[in-house]
């Protein structure tokens, strides 16, 4: 009596075979526009969108407290006047400013700019 082979394995077998697909072909990569060891390439993320947020200061204040606010009310923030500003991008700091105003609009003069590796280092 000859070796049967089980009919499971069979149809596994030929599954596999008919899922083979021809191997995709590549040109040789080359890296002659690859950045020197060291350098970095931020071309392909400045098109990124970012959130730049200005922060005067903040406060905590429990719900009850926050529904009784109305116009005219005074919120307490944890700065005192004359301070700088926070400058966050994505909710990181980066920078610290003060509000200045140009033809009447509202603007943020940079005060001292964080360091990349200061920044890095609050990941």
């Amino acid at each position: 009596m000859g070796e049967e082979q089980d009919p499971w394995e069979a149809a596994m077998n030929e599954q596999e075979k008919s899922q083979q697909l021809d191997k995709a072909e590549f040109d040789q990569l080359s890296n002659e526009n690859a950045p020197e060891e060291g350098e970095v390439n931020l071309d392909i993320i400045l098109d990124v969108p970012v959130t730049l947020a200005m922060e005067i200061g903040r406060t905590k204040i429990n719900i009850r407290n926050l529904l009784k606010l109305n116009q005219g009310s005074i919120l307490e923030l944890d700065r005192l006047a004359g301070e700088p500003m926070d400058v966050l991008v994505n909710g990181t700091l980066i920078a610290h400013g003060e509000v200045v105003v140009v033809n009447e609009k509202f603007g943020v003069r940079l005060t001292d700019v964080i360091s990349p590796t200061e920044r890095i280092k609050k990941l």
